[in-house]
């Protein structure tokens, strides 16, 4: 048979560790049941992606100053053609594959600062001209939300009308597309896919409190207050990180995004103790095994959380966005939520108290509703395979008859 060519498509790469830990757990998903694949991506950071995973790897945009505000004439004019250029790019990247996987992430949401000529008209073109070519996209195990703004909300919605698959992190992110106009009758809600990666082994904890600091400035509707949401914010979380100081707790900082190092230089700079320290983590990996080393974590970015609640180690959620309060709820931790976009240092400190009172019973509720995730995950990639690699689902599926007819 001729193989499969499977395209990953995101911001892949690009310094963010959720992005890169959903990427790496389809890649693991692909090497263990369609090992025949020819793999390679179209990503933000294509260098990063073929240096950690092995792939090949295109730059998603022409422009490389995509991201970046452009105010002088000749940026705006490079950006402006550079969106002409990508039409071209993508349905010519696009037309060389069988499948294309989005990888989870929060594609169809914008509970941070987002424009709507992005990331949201990339996977706009995505969606569309494998539409057009016959391409299978899938959006598997994506994050959506409800979007105020028009031109943002109608490209993600037809974005996720001319894809062929797709299945959400969560129900919240299922009714999300529904409201906006999708027939989301067939589609289906997993855990998030970082909860496929490894565990890492348990440790004994030794009194450490590991805090997961972001560069949070609001949300889309927030940017005329990002300023003052992002000061509150850090303003708390430093107070919050001093009281435990004076406890005698010792405190690692991290992150979950190259734009979060300046947060924890600040923390670092106003606490000025030798019982805070910052790790250097390059993956969810490295921050899995930080977590699970410390008695408890309190942390604000998404895959922060998943990353915690995965290690087993109780968790408090600086929460910004209501994916962040679904999960704690389904991983039974739904009463441990705090709000980061007014962050109360007195009242966190006496839900972190309350948290630390039932560890023991926590880590319990953890390791059972670590085994669900990981079963429910299992389905999700058996889906996936029936909807994206047919072929390969008939054999499976024939194989396991042949050998239950044939066992004694």
């Amino acid at each position: 048979m001729t193989p499969v060519r499977v395209g990953v498509f995101g911001l892949l790469g690009s310094g963010n560790l959720g992005n890169d830990g959903s990427l790496e757990a389809v890649l693991g998903y692909l090497r263990a049941e369609h090992p025949q694949a020819v793999v390679d991506a179209l990503c933000g950071g294509p260098e990063v992606v073929t240096a950690r995973y092995g792939i090949p790897a295109t730059r998603l945009h022409w422009y490389r100053g995509e991201y970046r505000t452009a105010s002088r004439a000749g940026a705006i004019a490079a950006k402006g053609l550079g969106k002409l250029v990508d039409v071209v790019r993508t349905a010519a990247w696009v037309r060389r594959h069988d499948v294309v996987i989005v990888p989870g992430m929060g594609v169809l949401e914008a509970t941070l600062p987002l424009r709507p000529w992005g990331f949201p008209y990339s996977l706009f073109l995505l969606c569309a001209t494998g539409r057009l070519f016959g391409t299978r996209v899938a959006l598997v195990g994506v994050g959506a939300d409800a979007i105020s703004n028009r031109p943002t909300r109608t490209l993600v919605r037809w974005s996720a009308r001319l894809a062929t698959y797709r299945s959400y992190r969560d129900t919240l992110s299922r009714d999300a597309l529904r409201q906006m106009g999708v027939d989301t009758t067939h589609d289906e809600v997993y855990p998030d896919l970082a909860f496929a990666l490894p565990t890492p082994p348990a440790t004994e904890p030794a009194g450490t409190v590991c805090v997961g600091a972001m560069a949070f400035h609001g949300g889309n509707d927030d940017r005329a207050r990002a300023d003052e949401i992002h000061q509150r914010y850090l303003d708390g979380v430093t107070r919050f990180v001093r009281a435990l100081v004076e406890d005698g707790r010792p405190v690692r900082l991290l992150t979950g995004d190259e734009c979060d190092a300046p947060v924890v230089a600040a923390i670092l700079n106003a606490v000025d103790s030798p019982l805070v320290t910052a790790a250097e983590a390059a993956s969810l990996t490295d921050l899995m095994k930080e977590m699970a080393a410390a008695d408890t974590v309190v942390a604000t970015r998404y895959h922060n959380l998943i990353c915690a609640l995965k290690a087993g180690t109780p968790t408090l959620a600086l929460s910004y966005a209501a994916k962040s309060d679904a999960l704690m709820e389904r991983m039974g931790l739904g009463a441990y939520c705090h709000p980061a976009r007014g962050v109360d240092a007195d009242r966190l400190l006496e839900q972190f108290r309350a948290l630390e009172k039932r560890s023991a019973e926590l880590r319990q509720t953890l390791a059972e509703r670590n085994v669900v995730a990981a079963r429910q995950l299992k389905g999700q990639f058996a889906e996936l395979t029936a909807a994206l690699f047919p072929a390969t689902a008939y054999t499976h599926t024939h194989a396991h008859a042949r050998a239950y007819r044939e066992a004694p």
